[in-house]
C-alpha cells in the first residue's frame, strides 16, 4: 500500500479560513455568552469523536464579528492548549455553524484529498499524538499553535483506502455510541423509579389519596405504608426511618497491605471512571502498581471518588474480575444484603448525593471528602421488602448494563488494536472485515 507524504496544511479545503485557531483573548469574553445562540465549541465539548456536550452560547451577530473563526459541520476541530492530542468531528444534523474558542483550532478538510473520519483516527493513532506530545511547546502550560499544527507531517492512502479503514473504525465506534446510550437508558429507568419510591413516595402518596399506586402489581402496593408521619427532618412513609448508606453498606471492607496481597492486581483509577463506566483496567504486578492500589472490589461494590468528588467518578462493580482492584482514592460501599446493591449505588450516586459532596469538598487545589463522609450520607431508608422489590425490578436492568459494558471493553479492545494498524498500511482491509465478522458471530 502506497502513501502520500504531506503535511495538514496541504488537505485544506481550497477556501478562506480553512486552517484557523479560536479567536484573540479580548475578542471572546464571558459577558459575550447568552443563553441561547450560537454554540462555542470549548475543550469539555472535545471528549469524544463529535463535538458535543453543553455549550456556551454568543449571539448571531456575536458570530458574524467571528466569521473567520466558525467552524461547520464536518470540520475538524483540535486543542490548542489544555488536554493536548483532543481531536473530535463537527456534527450534522445539530447546528449550522460554531465558534472556535480560544484554545481550539479547526480545520476544513478537502474532500478530494482527504476523509475526515480518516483523519479523526489517523490523530488518536498512537504516533500521531506522540508527534503532538513532541511538537508541543513546553513554556508553561504545554501548548501548541496555528503554525505547529499546518506543519504537522501526515501520511495518508489514496482517498478510497482511507474511505475503507474509517468505515471499519466508524461501525465499531457507533456500535460502542450505541450500547453507551441503551446503558444510560436503562440506568435512566432505574434512576426514575428511585425517585419515585424513595424520594417523591409517590406509591405512598397514591396510597393515602385512596388511589391505585401505577406501575406495580397489588402484592408490591401492599409493602407501601398509606400514610405519613411527623419526624425532626420532615415528613416520612409511616414505620420507615431516616439514616445513612453506612446503616446498609460496610465502607472499605477489605485492602490489600504488604504482607496480603496477590501476585497481580487489576487495577482501577479514578481517572479512568466517570458516571458508571470504567474506561481502562491495568494490570500490575503488585510490587509495581501505584502505591494507591489497595482496595479489594467486589460484585456489587460502588466505587464513589472522594477525590474531586464533583469529577463523577463513580462506578457499580457488575462482575468483579479476579483481584479488581480500586485505588484508594475510592469509598467502597459494599451491601450488607446483596439486595440492597442496586438502592446503594443509586442513593450515594443521585445528583443531590455528588452535589453535597462536591459542596463540602475542602483543600484548595485538590478538594476531598473522607470515606466517612461518603457513608454518612443520609437517606430514607425504607422497609426490606421495598428494597427487595426495588431490587427485584432493577437486578435485570443491572445485569443488561452489565453485559452492555463487557461488550462495550471488547470493542474499544478491537477499536484501538485496529486502529494503528489500519492507519499505517499493517493490516489489509479484508483482514479487518474478517475480524468484524467474527465479533458479530
Amino acid at each position: 500500500m502506497s502513501f502520500n507524504e504531506l503535511t495538514l496544511a496541504n488537505l485544506a479545503a481550497p477556501q478562506k479560513n480553512a486552517i484557523v485557531g479560536g479567536p484573540f483573548g479580548s475578542n471572546l469574553v464571558s459577558k459575550d455568552y447568552v443563553d441561547y445562540g450560537i454554540p462555542v465549541i470549548r475543550g469539555a465539548n472535545m471528549g469524544e469523536k463529535w463535538v458535543g456536550g453543553d455549550f456556551v452560547y454568543v449571539s448571531r451577530e456575536k458570530s458574524i464579528q467571528l466569521s473567520q473563526n466558525i467552524a461547520k459541520p464536518g470540520d475538524l476541530v483540535f486543542t490548542q492548549r489544555g488536554t493536548l492530542g483532543q481531536v473530535s468531528i463537527v456534527p450534522k444534523h445539530k447546528h449550522d455553524c460554531y465558534v472556535v474558542s480560544q484554545s481550539q483550532m479547526k480545520l476544513t478538510v478537502d474532500p478530494l484529498k482527504a476523509d475526515v473520519d480518516f483523519l479523526y483516527y489517523l490523530f488518536k493513532s498512537p504516533e500521531q499524538l506522540e508527534y503532538i506530545r513532541n511538537a508541543a511547546i513546553q513554556t508553561g502550560v504545554p501548548h501548541t499553535n496555528l503554525g505547529i499544527l499546518k506543519k504537522t507531517p501526515i501520511k495518508i492512502p489514496a482517498l478510497l483506502v482511507q474511505q475503507q479503514a474509517a468505515f471499519i473504525l466508524s461501525a465499531l465506534d457507533d456500535r460502542i455510541t450505541l450500547l453507551r446510550e441503551t446503558n444510560t437508558t436503562l440506568e435512566a429507568i432505574a434512576q426514575a423509579l428511585f425517585k419515585s419510591w424513595f424520594v417523591d413516595f409517590d406509591p405512598v402518596r397514591a396510597k393515602q389519596e385512596g388511589r391505585v399506586p401505577e406501575g406495580m402489581d397489588a402484592a408490591t402496593a401492599a409493602l407501601f405504608p398509606d400514610s405519613f408521619e411527623e419526624s425532626e427532618l420532615g415528613l416520612l412513609p409511616r414505620g420507615w426511618s431516616f439514616g445513612t448508606l453506612a446503616d446498609l453498606a460496610e465502607l472499605n471492607p477489605e485492602s490489600w497491605t504488604t504482607k496480603v496481597h496477590p501476585k497481580t492486581v487489576l487495577y482501577i483509577d479514578l481517572a479512568n471512571t466517570k458516571n458508571n463506566e470504567i474506561d481502562v483496567t491495568t494490570e500490575y504486578v503488585f510490587d509495581e502498581a501505584p502505591s494507591r492500589a489497595r482496595r479489594v472490589l467486589r460484585t456489587g461494590d460502588s466505587i464513589i471518588g472522594t477525590v474531586r468528588p464533583g469529577n463523577r467518578s463513580f462506578a457499580y462493580i457488575y462482575r468483579a474480575a479476579r483481584n479488581l482492584t480500586g485505588s484508594t482514592g475510592f469509598a467502597v460501599l459494599r451491601p450488607k444484603v446483596i439486595k440492597n446493591a442496586e438502592f446503594i449505588f443509586i442513593a450515594a450516586t443521585q445528583n443531590s448525593s455528588i452535589d453535597y459532596l462536591a459542596h463540602i469538598a475542602d483543600g484548595g487545589a485538590y478538594p476531598a471528602v473522607r470515606p466517612e463522609v461518603v457513608a454518612n450520607i443520609e437517606l430514607t431508608v425504607p422497609h426490606e421488602e421495598v428494597i427487595a422489590a426495588f431490587h427485584d425490578i432493577v437486578a435485570p436492568l443491572s445485569s443488561m448494563i452489565g453485559e452492555n459494558q463487557l461488550t462495550i471493553q471488547t470493542l474499544v479492545t478491537l477499536r484501538d488494536t485496529l486502529l494503528p494498524r489500519l492507519i499505517s498500511g499493517q493490516l489489509r482491509l479484508p483482514e479487518a472485515e474478517a475480524m468484524l465478522e467474527d465479533l458479530a458471530a
